[in-house]
């Protein structure tokens, strides 16, 4: 499904391709100012919208890693109590130590799986929304520097609109990158600080 973005974006280049030639030219169309004002208007005040519910879907990556956190720990702290009632029972301590180890082995494997998992899944989740919000926000800057090539010779408001736009939009996908650099740098570095943790087990 697409987005309201792309919807618009299809509007103003199915606009701009209604819009009649100006007598004895090829190149130089017609614009009603106010219908592509509007067009324009609408699309500022959705692209806010999409960038937050694409860093919304980002952030889900921490949901996801602390999901297969508390799956590990449960996991560690089963096979603790198994250990203690293993070693409670006097008459059976040795077979206690040797299964109480293989118990934790298995439950640290399990744990360092899962963590491995989430973060592979989460890393692929990022990387799908940051190359779909890349694709998605270069288009709208080539159709906006497109428009202002086609109006920049008589729309002077209308190339200032698009440029400042124009601007935006660069500015957006600028911190969006930035942000998702910092996510990826501190989600990565949480994944390797547990599966260290674990193999102090």
């Amino acid at each position: 499904m697409s987005s309201r973005i792309e919807q618009l974006i299809d509007e103003i280049e199915e606009y701009i391709e209604s819009c009649k030639y100006q007598p004895l030219s090829t190149t130089k169309i017609i614009v009603n100012k106010d219908e592509i004002d509007e067009l324009l208007k609408e699309l500022r005040m959705k692209t806010p919208e999409e960038i937050k519910r694409y860093q919304k879907i980002i952030s889900n990556k921490e949901a996801i890693l602390n999901d297969a956190r508390e799956k590990a720990q449960s996991l560690i702290n089963e096979a603790t109590e198994h250990t203690t009632e293993l070693i409670n029972e006097h008459e059976i301590m040795q077979q206690a130590y040797a299964q109480a180890n293989e118990v934790v082995q298995l439950a640290t494997r399990q744990g360092q799986d899962i963590v491995d998992r989430a973060t592979m899944e989460a890393n692929e989740i990022r990387e799908s929304v940051m190359q779909y919000a890349d694709g998605m926000m270069a288009n709208l800057e080539n159709m906006i520097e497109h428009a202002i090539e086609i109006a920049n010779a008589h729309y002077g408001n209308l190339v200032n609109d698009l440029t400042a736009l124009n601007d935006v939009v660069s500015g957006n996908r600028a911190e969006f990158q930035a942000q998702n650099a910092t996510v990826e740098e501190t989600g990565g570095a949480g994944a390797q600080a547990y599966g260290e943790d674990l193999n102090v087990l």
